[in-house]
């Protein structure tokens, strides 16, 4: 059965199109895209669903907790309360926060989620796949396309063993995680090794050549690096060496990889990873949460390189924001405007972009308003106010220079409505579940 979707403008890869339908097959993807002709429109502005590159939900429940200063506050102290959450939370708690994060990412611009999911055995440690199917559960209710990517985590540090906290996260063996790989069905699949920190490196090569024949040679590879100065620090003093050069040196690189964060990736580690055709993921709003640092992104993109962007920590859940915050930090850091900016101004390329590398980093056909692709799109309300007093030329820089979430009105993904004037099927509900869930998993 096919679905058609009519509206006034929608940004395909060659630009807005005005008075244009999507028609829509059973599959989900765009069979063709054809003048609007009679009727009514199905909204205003259509642009193609942002896919998240990088979440952890289960930290959705941490947000707005450990924000009293402690010491020397920083990502290391804050990884501190994160574990106290981590070690509470059962399969039950984690399909209510992972629902919640799912409602929040679809209301938020995001249609697709590469969940790089590491809250894997129980509270008390025993082995098993039912948080990850929990995950999987909250997915399919929501309905966001999902690429789920079991991480792989063996010690605590460089050459240091894993802390006690950390034993949720840790398997004693490749054999082991592939053994929870095949307990996980139903759900596209990539690999996460977590770090240089948490998988030594020698062990990349083996960990890649068990786990293709589960999930295949070609499924998305992501791996935490580079993040923070002390990780860079640590790293340089057991291998004599930065993160991204010591990966390098391990693996062969290539367009599978995608690099989260990268924040202090150097010059030379940075024209290696465009080289290799590999793609930086950028959490801009969690890596200012966490005083990380600010990614090259204006000289990485300029050089070619690939990026995507993704909601990490879950404190706030807005790809439009997202966008800002990472154009924002780059005229910070360089004391100049427009820096992701191209002669068809801000919002189109940066939102295409950003929408390319997603697809590609999750390794879904989507990301882009074109026929073949998923019918993952988010539709603007004509009465934004971010919007008012401009044209097709200029819609999308002011949706990103003044515009947010709020702004949204329908998501669809694969041709299916999942949002509708803001508001998702269900959501009073598991706005419940999840307060008190927050309440209980925090609690002193």
């Amino acid at each position: 059965m096919q679905t058609r979707l009519a509206f006034e403008y929608i940004l395909t890869p060659k630009g807005m199109v005005r008075d244009q339908a999507l028609v829509v097959g059973a599959d989900g993807r765009i069979e063709r895209i054809e003048p609007r002709g009679a009727g009514p429109y199905d909204g205003f502005l259509a642009i193609p669903g942002m896919p998240n590159a990088h979440s952890h939900a289960f930290q959705r429940a941490l947000a707005g907790y450990g924000e009293v200063p402690s010491g020397e506050d920083s990502f290391w102290s804050w990884r501190d309360a994160m574990y106290r959450l981590a070690n509470r939370v059962s399969p039950e708690d984690m399909f209510v926060i992972a629902r919640e994060a799912f409602w929040d990412m679809l209301r938020g611009g995001y249609t697709s989620v590469a969940e790089f999911h590491y809250l894997h055995h129980m509270p008390d440690g025993r082995p098993g796949a039912q948080m990850g199917r929990a995950v999987i559960a909250a997915a399919r209710e929501t309905g966001i396309r999902l690429r789920l990517l079991p991480v792989f985590y063996q010690q605590g540090g460089f050459g240091r063993p894993a802390r006690d906290e950390q034993r949720r996260f840790v398997h004693g063996s490749i054999e082991e995680f592939c053994a929870l790989l095949s307990e996980l069905h139903g759900v596209d699949l990539g690999l996460a090794p977590h770090s240089l920190r948490a998988v030594p490196a020698e062990t990349l090569d083996k960990l890649l050549a068990a786990t293709a024949g589960i999930m295949g040679p070609d499924a998305p590879v992501h791996i935490h690096i580079s993040e923070q100065r002390r990780e860079v620090e640590e790293c340089q003093a057991a291998y004599g060496a930065t993160p991204v050069t010591v990966l390098a040196r391990h693996v062969t690189l290539g367009p599978r990889w995608n690099l989260v964060h990268a924040t202090h990736a150097t010059d030379a580690e940075m024209q290696v990873t465009r080289e290799s055709g590999a793609g930086v993921v950028i959490c801009p709003i969690t890596e200012a949460y966490l005083g990380d640092g600010l990614f090259a992104a204006h000289e990485f993109v300029s050089a070619g390189g690939r990026i995507a962007i993704g909601s990490d920590s879950n404190c706030r859940i807005d790809a439009i924001e997202e966008l800002r915050l990472l154009e924002y930090g780059q005229r910070l850091r360089q004391e100049r405007r427009a820096r992701l900016a191209t002669s068809a101004g801000l919002g189109m390329p940066l939102w295409q972009l950003a929408c390319r590398g997603g697809a590609q980093a999750l390794g879904h056909v989507s990301g882009a308003l074109e026929v073949g692709h998923f019918a993952d799109l988010v539709v603007v309300q004509h009465e934004a106010s971010a919007l008012r007093g401009h044209d097709v030329d200029t819609l999308m820089d002011a949706l990103i220079i003044g515009g947010s979430r709020a702004d949204i009105s329908d998501v669809y993904v694969g041709g299916a409505r999942r949002v509708r004037a803001g508001v998702c099927h269900g959501q009073e509900q598991s706005a419940h579940a999840f307060d008190e869930a927050v309440r209980r998993l925090n609690a002193i």
